[in-house]
C-alpha cells in the first residue's frame, strides 16, 4: 500500500483518521489540560494545534536544554539540547490528551525520523514527548508501543520520552508564525500541508473548516 503522508520517511501505512486513539488514556479529571511536544519546525506544529477546537493557546518555545542557550540562534546550532517544541494549553472536556496525540503521531509530523524532519536535521528536530506527570508517561508510552504493535507506520516510531524541565517561550517573532506569513515558502511547502490534512482527515476536531 502506498504511504498516505507525503512528508519524507514518514511512511503511514493507513489513512490518519484510521490510526487508533491510545488504548488506554486520561481520564477527564486526571488530565491538566497541558501538553508539551517537539516534532520538527515549531511554526508548523504550532500551526497544527492552533487550529483544533478546545485548544486554547499554543506556546512556541525550547525544551530539554537551559536557560543560557534557549534562544533560536543557540538551538539552530543543533548543541543547546533543546528541541523546538510548543506548550499547548486545552480544555480537556472538548479535547483529551489522547486526541492531541494521535494528531502529533498522524498529521503533525513524522514520528519515525530521528534527530531529523525531511530535510530539517539536528537534535532540535527530534520527535520528543516532555511529560508533564506520570500519568502522561503512561498514556504516551503505551501509545507508543501500540502504534507499533499495529504496525500503522513502515518503520519503528522514534519519539523518545524526555523529562520536562523548563519550557523557555521563543522569541515573539516565532507565535503564529505560519498563520502570519502564509506566503514564506517554507511555511506554504511544510506547514500548510499539514494543516490540508488535518482538516481532511481529522476535519471535525477543527475550530474552523478550510476556504
Amino acid at each position: 500500500m502506498a504511504a498516505f503522508c507525503p512528508i519524507p520517511g514518514q511512511g503511514l501505512q493507513v489513512a490518519p483518521d484510521q490510526v487508533p486513539m491510545p488504548a488506554v488514556d486520561l481520564a477527564r479529571d486526571d488530565d491538566m489540560g497541558v501538553a508539551v511536544l517537539a516534532g520538527g519546525c515549531f511554526w508548523c506544529t504550532e500551526a497544527v494545534f492552533a487550529a483544533l477546537d478546545g485548544v486554547l493557546n499554543v506556546m512556541p518555545g525550547y525544551m530539554g536544554g537551559d536557560a543560557a542557550t534557549a534562544n533560536y540562534d543557540a538551538v539552530c546550532s543543533g548543541r543547546s539540547g533543546h528541541a523546538e517544541a510548543i506548550r499547548i494549553s486545552y480544555n480537556p472536556a472538548k479535547l483529551g490528551f489522547g486526541a492531541l496525540l494521535r494528531v502529533f503521531f498522524t498529521v503533525a509530523h513524522d514520528p519515525t525520523q530521528r534527530n531529523r524532519q525531511g530535510h530539517d536535521v539536528g537534535t532540535q528536530y527530534r520527535s520528543t514527548i516532555f511529560p508533564l506527570d506520570h500519568r502522561q508517561h503512561e498514556v504516551a508510552a503505551g501509545y507508543i508501543a501500540q502504534l507499533d504493535a499495529a504496525g500503522v507506520f513502515a518503520a519503528p516510531i522514534a519519539t523518545t520520552l524526555e523529562s520536562h524541565g523548563a519550557f523557555f517561550p521563543a522569541e515573539a517573532y516565532h507565535h503564529r508564525y505560519a498563520e502570519r506569513n502564509p506566503g514564506q515558502p517554507y511555511v506554504a511547502a511544510v506547514a500548510l500541508p499539514k494543516l490540508d490534512k488535518l482538516y481532511e482527515h481529522f476535519g471535525t476536531w477543527t475550530r474552523r473548516q478550510p476556504d
